[in-house]
């Protein structure tokens, strides 16, 4: 699951250089991997005889790696020839790994790779990933997914257009961004959980006053602050301008006076303190465990965070969509999570391919769903009947049915995971106001669409 379900600024930047040394004329599209058609693909994994199958992935956090050690013992019965050489890490340490994996020699057959321009765009533009839609054809796998999901994870096969194309990667996980909150710390101020915007003010103004910590973020890493400004992008834009802004298209404006009302509020948050006396000085890792002891009334964050926060909270964690917002529906960050990709130099494609196929069934959502995850289908039907994961379900459902899912602002160039995680780490530091983040926003992005 991501971080993501995210990319840390410096690192996308070093995974651009590397690739650019490894791949030279990187300036110019490159020969994609080859892409077996469905004829080709042989789903007789038996007949391959007695073979290891190293799998690299991020799902480290309790209900992530419970799963995805659940899945990997039944793939096994299924498949006594296969031995599964798993190596987990945390997304920023796999992501720095990828890159160097990729340009080498020695590489996993089975990868999370981040599905942003930064990564899997510019793996796809080196040709170092396999294209999988022969995979895909042979397993059913666009049966299964809708297209939508299959989008988050299409590119084009010069690494150019975002969102069409070849499939590269399959996710097993739903995500959305939403607003963690203490019940009792609402009910000793006396509201309810906030319906509107102003509601959400009112009870972070009357948090504050009564000596609370009215949000928590660590954002040492420099991304965790996109999580926050993405709902509150939706606040003040328009759902279609974020979309084109967040996946990298021509005819919007991160200049527009809409996003420099959400770059200044962000920006007032900070400054007022309602983030927490330093939020650039606090780990992602930190906080959130923080919350949990204690620590603040809100915590805006990842779906993902709800099956180990919850295990120390119990009751008192409750989790909601951010009010309805510019569109007059609910806009939040969201999407699936980090896709599962086959390398263009695996050893085992066909075992590959098997085992994305495996992880990414209708059994496993279940396991995914029985652990504490939120699987990417069937989420209505496999919702829990209590806790703070029936109320992520029924989030996820209501913005994906109802409201709009927002991409990952870091989708949008090969550098804009930097840019934007520099520039909001800098605007909440107060080194940067709304018009020159608003600025550096935009010569990224413009510098990209022309």
């Amino acid at each position: 699951m991501r971080r993501r379900t995210l990319l840390s600024a410096g690192i996308a930047a070093g995974a651009v250089t590397t690739l650019a040394a490894c791949a030279p004329g990187s300036d110019q599209p490159q020969q994609s991997a080859p892409a077996p058609s469905a004829s080709d693909v042989s789903t007789d994994i038996a007949s391959l005889g007695a073979i290891t199958l190293k799998v690299w992935d991020q799902e480290v956090r309790g209900p992530q790696d419970e799963a995805i050690t659940a899945l990997i013992a039944a793939f096994k019965t299924k498949y006594p020839n296969v031995t599964i050489d798993r190596v987990k890490q945390s997304f920023d340490d796999l992501k720095k790994q990828t890159a160097l994996a990729l340009s080498g020699n020695d590489v996993p057959d089975v990868l999370q790779v981040n599905n942003a321009r930064a990564d899997m765009g510019e793996f796809v533009k080196a040709g170092q990933l396999t294209d999988l839609s022969g995979y895909a054809a042979a397993y059913k796998w666009t049966d299964r997914f809708g297209a939508s999901v299959l989008s988050k994870a299409r590119y084009s096969t010069d690494g150019v257009t975002f969102g069409d194309g070849s499939l590269w990667g399959l996710p097993q996980t739903g995500e959305i961004v939403g607003i963690f909150y203490s019940a009792k710390k609402l009910a000793a101020l006396g509201v309810q959980a906030p319906k509107t915007w102003d509601e959400l003010t009112d009870a972070l103004t009357k948090a504050q006053a009564a000596g609370e910590q009215p949000l928590v973020l660590g954002n040492l890493e420099k991304w965790p602050a996109l999580h926050v400004f993405g709902p509150l992008q939706g606040r003040y834009v328009a759902s279609d301008e974020i979309i084109k802004l967040g996946m990298g298209n021509k005819g919007a404006s991160w200049t527009s006076a809409e996003n420099l009302e959400a770059l200044t509020a962000l920006g007032d948050m900070a400054k007022d303190k309602w983030l927490g006396p330093s939020p650039n000085g606090l780990s992602y890792d930190a906080a959130w465990p923080a919350f949990t002891k204690g620590t603040g009334v809100m915590l805006i964050g990842g779906s993902w965070l709800a099956g180990d926060m919850g295990k120390v909270m119990g009751d008192d964690l409750h989790f909601m969509a951010p009010p309805a917002g510019k569109d007059g529906k609910v806009a939040t960050t969201g999407g699936t999570g980090i896709p599962f990709a086959i390398p263009a130099k695996a050893k085992q494609p066909a075992a590959a391919a098997a085992y994305i196929d495996f992880i990414t069934s209708a059994d496993a959502m279940k396991i995914i769903a029985e652990k504490g995850g939120m699987p990417v289908l069937n989420t209505a039907e496999l919702a829990p009947a209590s806790g703070v994961n029936k109320e992520v379900y029924a989030a996820f459902d209501e913005v994906s049915t109802n409201g709009v899912l927002l991409p990952y602002l870091d989708y949008a160039t090969p550098t804009f995971s930097d840019t934007a995680g520099n520039t909001l780490q800098e605007l909440i530091g107060g080194q940067k106001n709304a018009q020159q983040a608003a600025d550096a926003l935009q010569k990224d992005y413009a510098e990209f669409t022309k």
